[in-house]
Formats: C-alpha cells, sequence, structure tokens
C-alpha cells in the first residue's frame, strides 16, 4: 500500500519558565538567551483505515533511511506494508533547508536543571532568533503550499502574519491543548494592513468588480479589459491613451466570442487607475482583490466616471464598500493637513513650507499614517521633525522615547541641532561601548538616537522599548530590504514611522519599496509582486502609465519640496564642468587598462552572462575611474613618477588659487585614497586643510566640523560616504566634485552639504571630467536615473530603459578624440 505522504512543521518557542536558560556559545547559532524558538520536522503517512505511522526527519539526506517499506497493524491485527514515498521525503528535507532551518546540536540548549529538560527528537533553529518573524510571514505560506503541515505550541512568540482558523490539537489522556494546527491558508508576506491604518479590527481587503450591461446580459469588465492591454500597447503610454478620442468605440472581446462597443473615456478612466491590477497574470478571474491603501485611487476613479455619467456612466456597475471612501477622503486630506503654529520653545523661526511639513507629520500622526519627509537637501528636514517631537512633547503625547535611526556621521549634528532648536527635549545618544550602561535610561529620554550599524546589534535591547515614534533620517540607507539593519529596524516597536530623505530613489524603484515595506508593510506588495507589476514594466518596458499610476499611489505620502519653489531667499548655485584631457603615458594608460577590461567583460560575459557578471564589470569600470582620478590609485607598483596626473595638476591651480581670494572650499572624492593624495599635495602648496572620513573617529567628527564652519581653515576633503550626507557646512561657498558618481542623487547630497538654509553666499560648483572617457558617460547615465526618480517623486515623464548591455558597451569604448575647437 502506497501511503499518503504529509510533511509536519512543529514550532515552539521555549522560555525561562520552560526551564530553558539559552543556547550554549559555540558552534554556528551562537549564544542566544531568553527566548530560543525551535523545530520538529516529521515525516506523517496514511496509510487508510486508520493506519497512521510518523517519523523525525533526518538532520541530512545521507541519514535519510532506505527502508522504503513500513509494516502497520490494522484493528484486526492484520499486518499491513506502506510504501514510503522516498523521493517525497528527500524533497521535503530540501525544502526545510532552504527555508533556513538547520539541525541544532543535541547539546546546544541550556536547562535550569537537568530534570527540566524535555525528551526531543532532532531539533532545528534559525541562526539567529530574531528572523523567525520573517520565516512565519514567508517560508511557512511557501511550505504551506507544499503541502506541509503546520503546528504551533503554545508560546510561540512569532505569529507576525495572522492566521483566519486553527485546528486545536487535545491530549486524549488528559484534554490539555498541546498546539493547535494551521488550518487555513496563510498570505505570504506581512501583507496584512492594520486596520484603521494602526488600530486593529478593521478589514484589510474589498472586492471590487467592474462591469457593462448591454442588452439586459451584464459582461465582466475585467478580463476583456486585460485582453485588450494584451493587444494594444498604446493602453500603457501617458501620452498614447491620451491621444485616443474619448468618443471613439473600442471593441472589446468577450467570453464567447463576442464582441462589444465600448465608449473610450470610461476605459481610459478605468484602465488608467486599475492598470496594474488587470495585467496581473495572476488574477484570478472575476472580482478585483484590492487593500485599504487602493481606496483613493478607487475614490478617483469613481468620481471620474460619475462625472460624466449622462454620457456613458449609466451602463457601468461598480460594487464596492462605502468605507473605501471615507478612508479616501482621508489620504487626500494628507496633502492639505490643517495648519499649526511652531510650539512654544522652538528656538528657530520656521518658514512657511516648514510649518506645512510639521503640520503634516501631525496630520499623519493623527491618522495611524507613514510617510516620508522628503524635502530636498537642505530645506531644513531635522528643524521639522524636531518641531513635531516638540509638539508631541507639549501635547502629553509623548509618554515614550521617539526612536531616530541615522548614520554614525551625523549623531553630533543630531545633538547640536536639538540644543540649538529644543532644548526642552532631553536626548540620549547610544554609541560606544558605554551605551550598555544607558540601555536601561532610555524611557526616561525624549529622543534616542542610535546609528544604523548598531540598530541591529542591539536589536534585543531595543525590542523591548515601546517608542512613540521611530523615525529613519537618510532614510535611502535601508534601500536594501534584506540587509541587517533594514530587518532590524522593521522589527522596532514604535507607534509611529517616518523615514527622512532627500533622496527615496537613488538607482532603482525596488528601494522606494524596501522604505515603504518598513512604513507600511503591504502598501507596495511583497518584493517580487512589486518587481514583477511596477519595477520591470516601468525600468525595462518604459510604461509610463505605470510609472504615473505609481506615482499617484505613494505621494500622498511624500513630502518633497524643491529648493528653487520653497526658498527663493536661498542663494543661486552655478554649476560648472572642468573637463580635461589625459595626455601623455596617463592616456596610454588608460588605452591599455580599457583594452584589457574589455577583454576581461568579454571573457565573463560569454560564461555567466550579463547578470552572472556584475563583479567583473563593475571591477574592470573601477580600474578606468581610478585612472581617471589618478593613475597612482591603482597600486600596481608600476605606475612611474613622472606620469602625467591631470586631476593633481588642475587641483594644484585652482586650490591655491581659490584659498587666495578667500573662498572656503570642500572637495569631495568617492576614494578615501584619492583625498590622501590631495592632503600630500596641499601640504607640498603649505596649504592648511581638514579632512572628513571614515578614518575620522566619530568623536573627532563634530570639532572637524565646527573648526571649518569657524573659518578657521579654507580646505576641507570629504569622502562621499562619510560627509555626502546630513551634514551643514555653510561656510563653504566653493564645492569641487573630484570624480563623478553613478548615482546623481549622491553627488546632490554632497552639494547639499553647503547650498542649504543657512547659507548666505552664492555657490560655486565645480566637476572635475575626463573629456571622451568613461566619465562623460556616467554623466549621461546620471541624466538617466533623475528622469527615472523625477517621473515617480515628481513631475511625470518617459522612464527609460535601466543600465544594461548597450551602456556598458558605451562604458568600456575606446577614448574618444577630443571635440574640435
Amino acid at each position: 500500500m502506497l501511503g499518503r505522504f504529509r510533511p509536519r512543521l512543529t514550532l515552539q518557542t521555549f522560555t525561562r519558565g520552560d526551564g530553558v536558560l539559552g543556547l550554549r556559545p559555540g558552534g554556528l547559532f551562537g549564544p542566544r538567551g531568553g527566548n530560543v524558538t525551535v523545530a520538529q520536522v516529521d515525516w506523517t503517512y496514511q496509510a487508510g483505515a486508520g493506519l497512521h505511522w510518523e517519523t523525525p526527519a533526518p538532520a541530512s539526506l545521507m541519514d535519510q533511511s532506505a527502508a522504503a517499506t513500513q509494516l502497520l497493524f490494522n484493528a484486526q491485527g492484520k499486518q499491513v506494508v506502506m510504501r514510503r514515498n522516498l523521493h517525497a521525503e528527500a524533497d521535503a528535507l530540501e525544502a526545510v533547508q532552504a527555508a533556513g532551518l538547520l539541525p541544532l546540536p543535541t547539546d546546544a540548549l541550556q536547562w535550569r536543571a537537568d530534570d527540566m529538560a524535555t525528551p526531543h527528537t532532532q531539533l532545528w533553529s534559525l541562526l539567529l532568533e530574531n528572523n523567525f518573524g520573517d520565516f512565519w510571514a514567508d517560508r511557512v505560506p511557501e511550505l504551506q503550499q507544499q503541502g506541509w503541515s503546520i503546528v504551533v505550541r503554545p508560546g510561540f512568540a512569532h505569529e507576525s502574519v495572522p492566521v483566519e482558523a486553527w485546528r486545536v490539537i487535545v491530549s486524549p489522556e488528559s484534554g490539555a491543548v498541546l498546539g493547535k494546527e494551521v488550518a487555513s491558508t496563510l498570505q505570504q508576506g506581512r501583507t496584512k494592513i492594520i486596520g484603521d491604518f494602526g488600530e486593529p479590527g478593521r478589514a484589510a481587503w474589498w472586492l471590487l468588480t467592474m462591469g457593462v450591461e448591454i442588452e439586459g446580459q451584464f459582461f465582466d469588465l475585467a478580463p476583456m479589459l486585460a485582453d485588450l492591454l494584451r493587444r494594444d500597447a498604446r493602453w500603457t503610454d501617458v501620452q498614447k491613451i491620451a491621444a485616443i478620442d474619448d468618443i471613439s468605440l473600442i471593441s472589446l472581446r468577450a467570453p464567447g466570442g463576442k464582441r462589444v462597443d465600448a465608449l473610450a473615456a470610461p476605459l481610459k478612466v478605468i484602465v488608467s487607475a486599475m492598470l496594474d491590477l488587470l495585467t496581473d497574470v495572476r488574477r484570478k478571474e472575476g472580482v478585483l482583490r484590492i487593500s485599504a491603501w487602493d481606496a483613493g485611487r478607487l475614490d478617483e476613479m469613481c468620481r471620474r466616471l460619475g462625472e460624466d455619467g449622462a454620457s456613458y456612466g449609466s451602463a457601468f456597475h461598480l460594487q464596492s464598500d462605502a468605507g473605501l471612501r471615507e478612508l479616501a477622503l482621508r489620504l487626500r486630506a494628507a496633502g492639505e493637513p490643517p495648519p499649526v503654529a511652531a510650539p512654544a520653545g522652538l528656538g528657530v523661526t520656521l518658514r512657511p513650507y516648514q510649518l506645512h511639513g510639521v503640520a503634516w507629520l501631525q496630520y499623519l500622526r493623527a491618522h495611524h499614517l507613514a510617510g516620508i519627509l522628503a524635502d530636498d537637501m537642505g530645506l531644513g528636514k531635522t528643524a521639522q521633525m524636531l518641531a513635531h517631537i516638540l509638539i508631541e512633547k507639549q501635547s502629553g503625547r509623548l509618554d515614550c522615547p521617539a526612536l531616530v535611526v541615522l548614520p554614525t556621521s551625523l549623531v553630533f549634528n543630531w545633538q547640536a541641532e536639538a540644543r540649538r532648536m529644543a532644548p526642552d527635549l532631553r536626548v540620549l545618544a547610544l554609541q560606544g561601548p558605554q551605551r550598555e550602561d544607558d540601555f536601561a535610561r532610555m524611557a526616561g529620554f525624549d529622543i534616542v538616537l542610535t546609528t544604523y550599524p548598531l540598530v541591529w546589534r542591539d536589536l534585543d535591547v531595543l525590542a523591548r522599548q515601546q517608542f512613540h515614534l521611530l523615525i529613519l533620517d537618510e532614510a535611502q540607507t535601508v534601500k536594501n530590504a534584506a540587509a541587517r539593519s533594514a530587518s532590524a529596524v522593521r522589527r522596532l516597536r514604535a507607534r509611529h514611522r517616518v523615514c527622512m530623505t532627500g533622496t527615496p530613489l537613488e538607482n532603482h524603484l525596488g528601494e522606494l519599496w524596501a522604505q515603504f515595506n518598513f512604513l507600511m508593510p503591504g502598501f507596495l506588495g511583497e518584493a517580487a509582486t512589486f518587481a514583477r507589476l511596477w519595477r520591470k514594466p516601468i525600468e525595462e518596458n518604459g510604461e509610463t502609465l505605470r510609472a504615473q499610476l505609481l506615482a499617484q499611489r505613494v505621494r500622498p505620502f511624500i513630502l518633497r519640496r524643491r529648493k528653487e519653489n520653497v526658498a527663493a531667499e536661498l542663494p543661486p548655485k552655478t554649476v560648472a564642468i572642468k573637463l580635461l584631457q589625459l595626455q601623455g603615458r596617463q592616456r596610454d594608460l588608460y588605452e591599455s587598462v580599457r583594452a584589457a577590461a574589455d577583454q576581461q567583460v568579454r571573457r565573463a560575459l560569454e560564461r555567466r552572462g550579463f547578470t552572472g557578471s556584475h563583479v567583473t564589470i563593475m571591477d574592470a569600470l573601477l580600474k578606468l575611474r581610478q585612472v581617471c582620478c589618478d593613475p597612482f590609485l591603482l597600486k600596481s607598483g608600476k605606475t612611474p613618477k613622472t606620469i602625467e596626473r591631470a586631476k593633481i595638476e588642475m587641483l594644484r591651480d585652482m586650490l591655491p588659487s581659490l584659498a587666495a581670494e578667500g573662498r572656503r572650499v570642500l572637495v569631495f572624492s568617492q576614494f578615501t585614497e584619492m583625498l590622501e593624495l590631495i592632503e600630500t599635495e596641499l601640504d607640498a602648496l603649505e596649504l592648511p586643510w581638514l579632512s572628513l572620513t571614515g578614518k575620522t573617529p566619530s568623536a573627532a567628527r563634530g570639532e572637524v566640523v565646527a573648526q571649518f564652519q569657524r573659518k578657521e581653515v579654507p580646505i576641507m576633503l570629504v569622502s562621499l560616504k562619510a560627509g555626502g550626507i546630513g551634514l551643514n557646512l555653510t561656510a563653504a561657498d566653493t564645492v569641487i566634485l573630484a570624480d563623478p558618481w553613478w548615482n546623481p542623487a549622491v553627488e546632490e547630497q554632497a552639494i547639499a552639504r553647503a547650498h542649504r538654509i543657512g547659507q548666505d553666499q552664492a555657490v560655486l560648483v565645480y566637476k572635475l571630467i575626463i573629456e571622451g572617457s568613461i566619465e562623460e558617460r556616467i554623466l549621461e547615465l546620471q541624466e538617466r536615473k533623475s528622469v527615472l526618480a523625477e517621473g515617480v517623486l515628481g513631475s511625470d515623464g518617459a522612464v527609460t530603459p535601466k543600465f544594461g548591455q548597450a551602456e556598458l558597451d558605451a562604458l568600456i569604448a575606446p577614448l574618444q578624440l577630443a571635440r574640435p575647437a
């Protein structure tokens, strides 16, 4: 008899109440105190007639039993031979390992007393306890889909996604509840929208039906529109869909071959609002499933259809929940929140746009919304956030701290700004080894500062503290959702969440998704769904209608103002590109490195393809960029001392002249070694300088900045990574970018250190670019990335494809000849 195989996963969290002290130090898992979550994996078989057999899963395929049969006895005592499915068992074991579970050594658990140890067969666990939340949300639904039975024992601590139905497992002897088996299909990922935008108890999803009535017969419009979108590419392009005459008839294909002619106008409205849902290949036929976050676009669609109802609206029927309209009104009001007054005791006068920003933050808080304060660099985001926190304190709502997670280089800046602008706020900075002594004092402060490198290290402590606000400064730091810091901040407990960044989108749309995944899990779906429905169609296919729809979806939760629009009093900024030519041996070196890089990249592409050659490609491009900056960056040991150095020679001329004119100069480079080479030249020229790089001790950074701001030293050398964000360096009136970076937003961040509120002088920006080289092609790529960001965050426009083979060919092309005069 062939038994019906079903693997079973049992999850349990041991606590001190169970007698567990934690995991022993050593081995893969390392020490773990407090909760210890483990899994038990079993193979179960049903052989009919009430026959049941189960056995613990082995720790590896090598331990898998070769016995293909099992002897059972039925109620009459008759022998029944059951055949096992060894192939299915092997597949199930591979699924366990793919999910991240590893066998736990038998002596790994530490018990308070030997007699308290619970006898167990082979146990499994994840490397980190905190990973079980994502495991429950992402991996358990996958195992369910593969046919696994999921059982949870009492006290399991990581149910991050709710279960709609359980099957209780009761001991037949004592009647005690042994556990609960998941009796419903878990929705993968943390896509449950918390009801009422932060308060439990409200439904997360609505069902929308759209239909057209023709001669008394009702037709579902969704599949017909999906077919239209597959057949006619005009309907995914903003300009082309606008060009379709509203009164023209569009032929739709109904089931059974029937043709339905419908006016274009209502179809344009519906497609413009529902493009992603209509084109989702995984959507089931029938109703459209929309979340509460879709309330805004559904309300707008209904409004636009209703306005022209006399013409065509009566032929369309939409059935939806009336509660969506109330939600839509709240979302729409986020753009025009009621005004607020600056809090008493604020040590700075807020400009009108800053007061509007505070009002917007207050509106988000009042309605349990989250958002991104994305003003241009230098427009005073910190001042707006401090005013917001001060209002919360004065209202009595700040009964637990606000946690600010930020880059290490900005800790002293936040401390200084808080002292200056909001001295009534008590600020605690968690830094250095001594921060362990401050953990117990967190609750007594208004603002707690921690850094991205520390937040995941201190997660166990921070996760136990309730926060009123959780603020990510320079939130683009968590653009990689899988990174440790991004995973850590998602696990912190806070009533309200806010991101602060002047560059919410730097390279690709996945970075925007990562920030909203922190702010409002489920708002933009799961990562794979977002990539399928939004990122690939926009970035690779250039679907402008979809870009417009995504922009409309996210803009209620993003407040973004430009310097030229709200800070007219800011002195002008002039950007000049200084084109330099490579000469002599530096030119020959560039060509030899380029030829070698071209050959290296071509071989990699032949062997591994474009996607698999990323590291090789970036390494080759790095060498070309280093030659442009300075030949000595190559570190080959063969560079002659007398070789030409185009940029160093230019700086030798520029910097003494600028210093003699009384200018204060910031010199940025992404290469710390380049700054060190410049330091050597400045010493030879007897020009004083300061340096701020990753090598600058955290405790010294504040004094370095203060010394430059006091105008004691004319030149400051800054690495993009250490000083390109958040700093206030308004003493500078000149910025030199020694080398271009792929991302234009990073360069803008660097320039904004000087060109920001508080600057009273015109700012000159010089970009040193090697003519005809990879650096000129980088400028072209920067323009394309600016278009992508503008299409989603600012005005809509055409979106071009991402970096690909054609761009690579251009980047490693031979050095172009100088342009004719």
